[in-house]
Formats: structure tokens, sequence, C-alpha cells
């Protein structure tokens, strides 16, 4: 992701996001998480996120095209992908967890206060 693309917020604001982790505990096995999502095409900004976890890329990728491509279906086909993130590792001795977090939206604590 670019620097530019960064959800910027202050200190100790709320933060919403979706998120996959996958884990990985045997020497040679690998774990594989990935984010995707779709923006509707009206310019609104309303989108689809899909996560899902797995041992390859492949597979990851696979479900995450099929996840989006599903969810835009059930909605008349208004969203189209739009960008997506994974990642994954090889587990040489130790355990290792592949992580991947979107960010969409932040709010300050007073607006979380006022119930907005």
């Amino acid at each position: 992701m670019d620097a530019e693309d960064a959800l910027v917020g202050e200190h100790g604001d709320a933060l919403y996001c979706v998120y996959a982790e996958a884990h990985a505990s045997l020497p040679g096995h690998e774990a594989w998480a990935g984010v995707a999502w779709s923006l509707r095409d009206d310019g609104s900004g309303a989108g689809l996120f899909v996560e899902h976890e797995g041992p390859s890329h492949e597979q990851v990728a696979t479900d995450l095209i099929h996840s989006l491509e599903d969810l835009s279906a059930s909605r008349g086909g208004i969203y189209h992908p739009s960008g997506r993130l994974i990642t994954g590792i090889t587990c040489d001795s130790l355990p290792v967890c592949a992580v991947v977090v979107a960010t969409f939206r932040r709010a300050g604590w007073e607006a979380i206060a006022d119930g907005h």
C-alpha cells in the first residue's frame, strides 16, 4: 500500500478494520492471509470486504476472488473489485503468523461518545 492510501488519524482514535490471520507451526508449512475489497459503481465509496486464510497464495487468491464475485452477484452486480492484499510466511522451526489488516474508517472518541 502506498502512504497516500493510508488512513490517517490521531492517537487514541477508534479504527474500524477487516483482518485475516493464518498460522503455521510445523516446519515447511505455510500460512497465507488476504483481504480484498470491491467498491460500488455509483461513486458513493460504499463497498464490500472479504477475508480468507489458507495454506497457499493460490488458494487465498482464488477464495478472495470467488467471495467477492458471489457477494457482488447477490447484490445486483453493482460492485467491482478495487484491491487486495495477500501475505504469507513459511514455518522454518518456530510457529509463524501471517496478518493482513485493511482499515476503512476511523473515529475520534468524541464522535463515538456522541453516538456517531
